[in-house]
C-alpha cells in the first residue's frame, strides 16, 4: 500500500512520519534507525557545538543513506540581566541546601542561538542532510536560502496560525503544527507575549486551511490511530517524540523511562520554570515547587537552564529525581517499549488503512 503525499516525495521517505528531534534523548541510532524503516529520523544539535554536530550528522550517516533531519534552535539571543539572575538563584537557594550543595555563582547561556552565529550555517552547508529543521523561530531568509539551494529540505516549527504564516511566507518548505499536547520545549517565537496553547487538532486545521505546503502534525500523537486523525484533517504526516523515548536507540536515562512508565507519566503540565521557555515534561517539584506565583523574575532562556541543570545535577548526586527534567507529552502513557524499526512497522499497520490517501 502507497503513502505518497507531498511529504513524502518532498523528503523522499517512504512513510509519513517524523521522528522528532528530542535533545538529550534522539541519538543517531535512533535517527538513522528510524529512516531505515523508512520514515524520517532525527537528530538535534541546538544545545551542541559545531563541532559536536558535525560528529553527530557523521554518526548518522554511517548508519544509513537514507534522509534525516537536523533540527537547531533559533531562539532570540539571551540577554544577560545579572540583577534577575541573582535573584532566581536566590529563589533557588533553599532546594540546593536541600542537597547540601551550592548554587552557581552566575549564570551563563549553555549555548546560543542558530541565529547568532553562521558557523553552524556553513556547517549544515557543507554536511548538506536532508532536511533542516527550525525550532523557537525563524533565522535570516537569506540563510532559509543558502540551505534550499544546497538541496536542503527545510522545516518550520508553528505554535499558532500566525507563526505558520510566517513561516510559509519565508519560505520554508513545511510547516511542524507544534499542539501544546506535545512534550518538551514549545516552539513559541515569541513567548514573552504569551501562548495560545493551541490543541492539535484545531491547530492542524487552522493551519492546513490556510496552507500551501505540506503541514506536519504534532503533539500528543502516540500510535497509527493518532496519526490518521490528524491526516483526517489535512496533515500530510505526524511528528512523534514521546513515542519514541522508550526505544532502546534513544539515550533517554533510567530515571526518564521510569517515570514515564509509571502512574507519574499520566501527568504532565508546561513549565518556564526549568529553563526559562515553556516546556511540558512529567511534573516534579520545578512545577509544584518553584514554578509559584510571586516567584522571582526568570532570567532569558537559555540562561535560566544553566541553574534548573544545575538543581537536577545536585538533586541527581544525591539519589533524587525530583528535579530532573523529563520532557513528555500527553499521550506518554502510550509509549510503548520496542525497537524503533518495529515501532515504524507497528505505526504503519495501524495507520495502514490511510495509504492510498
Amino acid at each position: 500500500m502507497s503513502f505518497s503525499n507531498p511529504l513524502t516525495r518532498l523528503v523522499n521517505i517512504q512513510y509519513p512520519i517524523v521522528q522528532a528531534p528530542m535533545v538529550g534523548v534522539s541519538t543517531p541510532e535512533l535517527a538513522a534507525t528510524v529512516s531505515n524503516a523508512g520514515a524520517l529520523g532525527s537528530i538535534g544539535i541546538g544545545a551542541s557545538s559545531v563541532e559536536k554536530a558535525r560528529e553527530m550528522i557523521a554518526a548518522t550517516r554511517a548508519l544509513t543513506d537514507k534522509p534525516f533531519n537536523v533540527n537547531v534552535f533559533c531562539h532570540q539571543a539571551a540577554t544577560p540581566d545579572p540583577e534577575r539572575e541573582t535573584n532566581w538563584v536566590s529563589h533557588l537557594r533553599p532546594f540546593f541546601d536541600e542537597f547540601d550543595a551550592t548554587p552557581p555563582s552566575a549564570l551563563n547561556a549553555p549555548y546560543r542561538s542558530f541565529t547568532e552565529d553562521r558557523s553552524t550555517l556553513d556547517m549544515l552547508l557543507e554536511e548538506r542532510p536532508a532536511v533542516v529543521s527550525f525550532h523557537f523561530g525563524l533565522p535570516p531568509e537569506e540563510w532559509i536560502r543558502s540551505l534550499q539551494e544546497a538541496g536542503i529540505v527545510t522545516f518550520g516549527c508553528a505554535t499558532t496560525p500566525d507563526e505558520a504564516v510566517k513561516v510559509e511566507a519565508a519560505g520554508v518548505d513545511a510547516i511542524v503544527a507544534q499542539g501544546a499536547e506535545a512534550g518538551g520545549h514549545r516552539g513559541v517565537f515569541e513567548p514573552e507575549k504569551g501562548d495560545q496553547q493551541l490543541g492539535i487538532l484545531p491547530l492542524t486545521r487552522l493551519v492546513c486551511a490556510n496552507s500551501r505546503v505540506p503541514v506536519v502534525a504534532a503533539g500528543g500523537i502516540m500510535d497509527g490511530q493518532g496519526i490518521g486523525a490528524v491526516m483526517e484533517l489535512g496533515a500530510a504526516g505526524a511528528q512523534l517524540g514521546t513515542a519514541f523515548i522508550l526505544c532502546p536507540e534513544s539515550s533517554a536515562s533510567a530515571g526518564h523511562r521510569d517515570a514515564i512508565k509509571s502512574d507519574r507519566g499520566h501527568h504532565t503540565q508546561i513549565t518556564s520554570a526549568i529553563s526559562g521557555r515553556p516546556a511540558r515534561g512529567i511534573v516534579n517539584r520545578f512545577y509544584t515547587d518553584i514554578d509559584l506565583a510571586g516567584a522571582s523574575t526568570l532570567p532569558d532562556y537559555p540562561i535560566a537552564y544553566d541553574a534548573g541543570k544545575a538543581l537536577a545535577a545536585a538533586a541527581t548526586a544525591k539519589g533524587s529525581q525530583a528535579f530532573a527534567a523529563h520532557w513528555a507529552g500527553q499521550g506518554a502513557p502510550l509509549a510503548r517499549e520496542m525497537p524503533a524499526g518495529e515501532l515504524i512497522e507497528r505505526l504503519v499497520q495501524e495507520c495502514s488503512p490511510l495509504g492510498s490517501r
